[in-house]
């Protein structure tokens, strides 16, 4: 068999970092070229042999994905996205050539190890599929390209992004051949970003990244016409929102379990509500053992409802849709998580007016992040500002959630109930409202939403990340199969 050659790109470190790494690559067979990443106008000192490629508009600019493809001549291309110290596992390099011989794929990426803290630990990565279309999907920091295939994609490459480069690259490498993920460790990396995943999660909601994330949609929205998934800002179904006879007009639904010490307050905030028309408290509690219970039978009020399920399988979800299907739920449901609160006693009022107003099946609201102490902690106000009329639901396939609280039109929600799960389970229920029905927003904020060391995602281990974001993934990938169908169908009558 012919060995495979392999052309290397790295960004310039400080010098001993630097000259570590070329050293770490070089020792590696099959690298036919190592060539130095450097911002225009800096000098920087390389080992004898390797080259120096200006770069004007970062690392991950369009503009450095094309002059890599251009100037990548080796089989494969090797990109190195970190300026920190690398360590290839022996022989890792030929065994990353080989997966992406065997499989024809278009982009090759591995679970490694990640020096954290000064400690070595484990950093396994997931599967990509049709629906890690997230901006923010973790291929660890090493990459392997098939030469041709980049530069087919890169020539491909006409909107010029300072930002969204090497995401617009790799969903139009998807779209050439299988992008593989290798379970096996093949080197060691160090973690740049130390934070915690409940603070990592909200990097899309920040002010301070709306260029970014403008040029992330665009680069979505392109890929999602591409592969036919995209929805036309004119393509829904029409609403009744005066349809059906119900108890009441609005039900606020809080599932809980096991959290004695907030939910009286959930539940006042609720019933504190001031509004025209009627409307119940229905928590749904999940067989709570730490005197929850007891709270909620200790408050006195006709509009509270404490159902407790006979079954002892539901997660969040499925407390959801037996809310939903009790026959005293009201026409429309708004959900309250119960660590939190109504941020002002017209929540309930402005949300079910927005249903009229926009004539939607699902509305969300903003909620401020506060502590336990109901103080704002950063990034305070997530807002959802990416979220556009015409848009907005093609862009949800591209980011981590609609925002809270979010409120449904009953009749429709019962056509389609939430998964039973207690991860992503009205992100999923959301993207599939929004395939066919409007969604309104409401960009005043509606909740106080409380972190705290037992939120279920203050800190999560990366085995418990990764498998919320291969779920949110495969909901993605669901939904994008769904949406194709869906424009098939129509393009067919």
């Amino acid at each position: 068999m012919t060995s495979k050659t392999i052309d290397c790109y790295l960004p310039c470190a400080d010098s001993p970092t630097l000259q570590q790494n070329i050293a770490t690559l070089r020792a590696c067979d099959g690298v036919r070229r190592i060539v130095v990443l450097c911002p225009a106008g800096e000098n920087v000192v390389t080992a004898d042999g390797c080259e120096v490629m200006p770069i004007d508009d970062g690392l991950v600019s369009t503009a450095t994905m094309q002059a890599i493809a251009r100037h990548a001549a080796a089989d494969y291309t090797l990109l190195y996205i970190k300026a920190d110290v690398l360590q290839v596992g022996y022989r890792s390099l030929q065994r990353m050539v080989q997966v992406a011989d065997d499989t024809a794929s278009a982009l090759v990426y591995a679970d490694h190890y990640t020096i954290r803290e000064g400690e070595r630990v484990a950093a396994p990565v997931i599967d990509y599929q049709l629906g890690s279309l997230r901006d923010d999907f973790d291929f660890g920091s090493l990459l392997l390209f098939n030469t041709s295939l980049l530069r087919e994609a890169a020539c491909e490459m006409t909107v010029s992004y300072v930002a969204a480069g090497l995401y617009d690259l790799r969903l139009r490498l998807s779209r050439k051949g299988a992008v593989t993920h290798i379970p096996e460790v093949l080197y060691t990396d160090v973690a740049s970003d130390l934070r915690n995943s409940g603070e990592r999660v909200f990097d899309y909601c920040d002010i301070n990244n709306v260029a970014a994330q403008r040029e992330m949609e665009q680069a979505c929205t392109d890929h999602l016409k591409a592969v036919g998934g995209y929805l036309a800002p004119d393509d829904y179904e029409p609403l009744d929102l005066q349809a059906g006879t119900f108890p009441v007009e609005a039900t606020v639904v809080i599932p809980v379990l096991n959290r004695a010490g907030v939910i009286a307050d959930a539940i006042g905030s609720a019933l504190g509500q001031q509004c025209d028309f009627t409307f119940n408290v229905m928590v749904v509690d999940n067989h709570s053992t730490d005197g929850t219970s007891e709270v909620i039978d200790s408050i006195c009020d006709e509009r509270l409802i404490h159902l407790v399920p006979q079954r002892d399988d539901l997660g969040i979800g499925g407390c959801w849709n037996m809310a939903a299907h009790d026959s005293r739920c009201g026409r429309f449901l708004i959900g309250l998580d119960s660590d939190d609160l109504f941020a002002c006693p017209d929540a309930l009022a402005t949300m079910i007016g927005q249903f009229y107003h926009d004539q939607a099946a699902l509305v969300c609201g903003t909620y401020r992040l506060v502590d336990e102490h109901l103080r704002q902690i950063p990034p305070g106000v997530i807002d959802h500002h990416e979220w556009t009329a015409d848009n907005g639901r093609n862009n949800a396939l591209h980011v981590n959630g609609f925002g809270g609280p979010r409120a449904f039109f009953t009749p429709v929600y019962r056509q389609l109930d939430m998964p039973n799960t207690c991860y992503g389970e009205d992100y999923a229920m959301c993207l599939r409202v929004s395939r066919r029905y409007h969604v309104g927003r409401v960009w005043k904020v509606m909740t106080l939403g409380r972190r705290w060391n037992d939120n279920t995602d203050a800190d999560l281990d990366v085995y418990r990340e990764n498998a919320n974001n291969l779920y949110k993934d495969r909901v993605r990938t669901w939904e994008l199969q769904a949406r194709i169908a869906h424009n098939r169908h129509n393009n067919k009558k």
